[in-house]
């Protein structure tokens, strides 16, 4: 391959949360590329790790899905307009439900943390099973509540009661109320299963717990953090879990709600990358581009630039990173780009990342010189 070959060249990071989303950042890396290797080939694929996001990130790949609109019930209570995407296949159809859409921080005008709740998300369940899916993939991040998933279960089926045998509270404040939980009416799970996609690792309670560690996001002051995660406490005495389980900490205990109701918990970014073909699409490129928000040592432990990272070393194909900031190591990565170096502050690259998405593009382009492996 000649420096005046057409490359293909494959854009493939994570959104830059609170900055930009993954398809913004992708356009804007390609638009930049484009203006100094115009004849390349371009394939855009944004992605995510089951967090906000992760519903517009399969459909933009998989052009045979389809996103089926519902009203639900919010956090707050006031209702919204959200959705599920079908998957079709072999066996019959898989939904993807994201909680962020139906119960997330974005759904609420000021936090609510005693009281937002997950019921909207159940609905959403709800409304995929009874269109007939036979398998459910629950992308979990963004949520604005901890409640511990009860929301969720109470509208598949659960039915929880204070000491009085009153129906509780939503939220938070209700789980503190908790006496007793009776899950024998719950809505099976489809027959192909539930998987949750989510990377957090974070047990139920105490001090990695969903309460002492996100609680303070979604509004809770320091000293509210331990009434908390004893509510919590409370719920996970009567749920049929190890509370100590990995990822039942995931969006305010939902984690262990879903654990309760027969939920696999599988990483985020490996299940989006095996949809979208990422393996795949690597091995057939050039040259690989990622990127994030913060390229950190959190990065190497398994978040979605990593593994493109991987799928670019498994298949032969040399990476590089653009990212906010790069804190660590981008080992054998041919080329890093700090956004904040090119904008001049971080402040400046969040606010809007575009035209330094756009510039970061251009230098990789300038720089690099097409591999050579494929003769």
């Amino acid at each position: 391959m000649t420096s005046t070959t057409r490359a293909r060249i494959l854009i493939a990071p994570d959104s830059f949360k609170g900055s930009a989303t993954a398809d913004v950042v992708a356009d804007a890396i390609a638009d930049g590329w484009l203006t100094e290797r115009p004849d390349d080939q371009i394939f855009r694929l944004p992605l995510a790790d089951g967090g906000e996001g992760t519903l517009d990130v399969l459909e933009r790949a998989l052009p045979a899905s389809v996103r089926h609109p519902v009203e639900v019930t919010g956090p707050d209570g006031r209702t919204v307009l959200t959705s599920w995407l079908e998957l079709p296949g072999e066996n019959g159809a898989a939904a993807v439900v994201e909680l962020a859409d139906a119960s997330g921080l974005g759904r609420l005008d000021a936090l609510i943390p005693w009281d937002a709740h997950t019921r909207g998300v159940g609905q959403v369940i709800r409304a995929a099973l009874d269109s007939g899916a036979v398998e459910l993939l629950l992308a979990l991040g963004g949520s604005s509540s901890t409640d511990g998933g009860l929301g969720l279960l109470s509208e598949l089926g659960a039915r929880a009661r204070d000491a009085a045998g009153r129906p509780l509270a939503d939220g938070a404040r209700g789980l503190a109320e908790i006496s007793t939980l009776d899950l024998s009416a719950l809505t099976p799970p489809p027959a192909g299963g539930v998987t949750v996609l989510s990377d957090v690792t974070n047990p139920l309670l105490g001090d990695r717990g969903a309460a002492v560690v996100f609680g303070p996001q979604k509004g809770f002051a320091p000293d509210e953090l331990r009434r908390s995660d004893a509510a919590l406490a409370r719920y996970a005495a009567l749920l049929p879990i190890d509370p100590a389980k990995p990822g039942a900490g995931a969006a305010g205990g939902t984690g262990a709600g879903l654990l309760a109701w027969g939920a696999r918990l599988e990483p985020g970014a490996d299940r989006v990358a095996r949809l979208v073909g990422l393996d795949r699409r690597a091995a057939e490129s050039d040259l690989v581009i990622t990127g994030e928000g913060r390229f950190d040592d959190q990065t190497a432990d398994g978040k979605l630039p990593s593994r493109v990272a991987r799928a670019a070393r498994d298949g032969g194909t040399p990476w590089a990173v653009i990212a906010g900031a790069i804190t660590a190591d981008l080992a054998d990565a041919v080329a890093g780009i700090e956004l904040r170096a090119i904008a001049g502050s971080v402040d400046a690259a969040i606010a809007d990342p575009r035209p330094f998405l756009r510039e970061a593009g251009a230098r990789i382009a300038r720089a690099w010189s097409p591999d050579r492996r494929r003769g």
